[in-house]
Formats: C-alpha cells, structure tokens, sequence
C-alpha cells in the first residue's frame, strides 16, 4: 500500500506543477478509489474486532427512480411503493 500512496502522491504534485494527462487522471482517479476501499475494510475490521456489527445497507433508490437523489427528485407518490419497501410512496 506504499507504493501506492507514493503513486498518489506523485500524481498529486504534477497535477498541481504541470497538469495530468488523461492516462494518469484516469490512474490517479483508480488509485484513490483502491486507497479509499482499503481504508474503509480497515476500520470495518478495527469496528468489528471491538465487537461492533455493521448495519445491514439498504438500497438507495427504488426501481421506479422515484427515489433519485435530492437533485434528482420526482414529483407525486411512487408507482412502486408496494414493490419497494424503502420508497415511502410519497412526494419526497
């Protein structure tokens, strides 16, 4: 993990000096995602060996795409609300 937090970092300062190409933005872009998902299984494990569980995720929008993020919100109840227990099958 090293080698790729030094990655990152190289990235880091010639996008500040010079700018990146699209390569090493796509690269850069990869490597942090890859940083980022071995930090939160750290801290998952760190939780779960002090004996804390992790919540079961729930879906974040419903089929319908009534429940889009805020942004994206639609007007009227939910066509799916009695498919899709997480849309309240309300004007959000």
């Amino acid at each position: 993990m090293n080698d790729v937090i030094a990655r990152i970092n190289r990235l880091s300062r010639k996008k500040r000096e010079q700018g990146l190409t699209p390569q090493e933005e796509k690269e850069q872009r990869e490597l942090r995602a890859m940083y980022l998902k071995y930090i939160r299984n750290q801290i998952a494990d760190a939780l779960e060996s002090a004996g804390f569980k992790p919540k079961e995720k729930k879906e974040q929008t419903c089929s319908c795409g009534h429940c889009a993020p805020r942004a994206e919100k639609r007007e009227g109840a939910c066509p799916a609300e009695d498919i899709h227990r997480g849309c309240p099958g309300k004007i959000h």
